[in-house]
């Protein structure tokens, strides 16, 4: 089973005998491509990563251990078919499974890579990144700053006070994920004398 989410928000699959053609699923768009207004405000990532989450950790439940192509984040030089129709695309999967590398990686690790090439390309067309309007706490990244607000005041922090943040960030990540380590006491047996 191979699966890939581009950058366009559509989720592929191939399946098959390892050696063989793959069969391929129909491609899966996002959601938010369907209707802006229906899902606004989400990012058109979020639910193809999602979903390709949901088949990883299917697929480990149902024995499948052993990664052939590890998760990656690759540039493609094949232009992606429109999602509609929904006409599976052999050439973006195969050009995917030659491009990748063949250094394993955790699964989050490339879904992380992939989300900040999807927000530099935006800051790139001169877009901005912005949490949930929805928050009475949020931020929001433009090319030319990193803005936090709270309610409806806020304040850009400088080139210095994001690098201290995104430290800081990147450490509570990094804390939180590691599962508590337990110590095993086994209690000390009298000796006799």
């Amino acid at each position: 089973m191979t699966v890939l989410v581009t950058e366009s928000g559509v989720l592929h699959r191939a399946h098959g005998t390892y050696g063989k053609l793959p069969r391929l699923s129909k491609p899966e768009p996002s959601r938010v491509l369907y209707s802006r207004t229906l899902f606004e405000g989400e990012h058109p990532l979020a639910r193809p990563i999602a979903g390709l989450r949901e088949h990883h950790v299917g697929y480990t439940k149902k024995g499948y251990s052993r990664a052939l192509v590890p998760p990656a984040v690759v540039r493609l030089d094949v232009e992606e078919h429109p999602p509609f129709p929904e006409v599976p695309h052999r050439e973006l999967i195969q050009a995917f499974i030659g491009a990748a590398p063949n250094t394993p990686q955790p699964l989050d690790t490339a879904i992380g890579a992939f989300r900040v090439e999807a927000m530099l390309r935006t800051l790139a067309h001169g877009s901005a990144i912005s949490s949930p309007q929805r928050l009475p706490v949020g931020w929001t990244v433009t090319d030319e700053g990193v803005r936090l607000r709270v309610g409806s005041t806020g304040e850009t922090l400088d080139r210095h006070a994001v690098i201290e943040l995104q430290a800081a960030l990147s450490a509570w990540l990094r804390f939180t994920e590691r599962p508590p380590e337990r110590a095993v006491v086994e209690p000390r047996q009298a000796s006799e004398s």
